[in-house]
């Protein structure tokens, strides 16, 4: 007998509402239950304060604002803080220094995307920590 795995609940973060709806519809096809997007550092906070997540996914680059210092908040101030992926349109050599002083679990360029990629970070992370 199979067993049923809940699906993974996340969080994405990102300035861009085209990407939010893309990277949704492409979560969710793949099994991820998306509860909730965020265009700035503050609705996230609350959101995923008040949200039992197993995963935020978050832009490097939020605009005005920086995915990476979102990433320590979260780490900072939430009480149970989810694992935090950092992604970006750009390569992770171009924030390598900067991803790896983060609290962040991981990094996922965008054009990789996708439910199997998440799952390897956590995984990486669950073997690890």
């Amino acid at each position: 007998m199979a067993v049923q795995l809940d699906p993974l609940r996340c969080v994405i973060v990102d300035d861009n509402p085209h990407f939010l709806a893309a990277a949704t519809n492409v979560l969710e096809r793949q099994g991820i239950k998306i509860v909730g997007t965020f265009n700035t550092s503050a609705d996230a906070i609350r959101g995923i304060e008040a949200l039992r997540l197993d995963v935020v996914m978050v832009d490097v680059d939020l605009g005005e604002e920086s995915g990476i210092e979102l990433a320590e908040r979260i780490h900072q101030h939430i009480s149970f803080p989810p694992p935090v992926v950092l992604m970006s349109a750009h390569d992770e050599q171009d924030f390598a220094d900067v991803i790896d002083a983060c609290p962040a679990t991981g990094f996922l360029p965008k054009s990789s995307l996708s439910a199997r990629a998440i799952a390897e970070i956590l995984g990486r992370c669950r073997s690890t920590g």
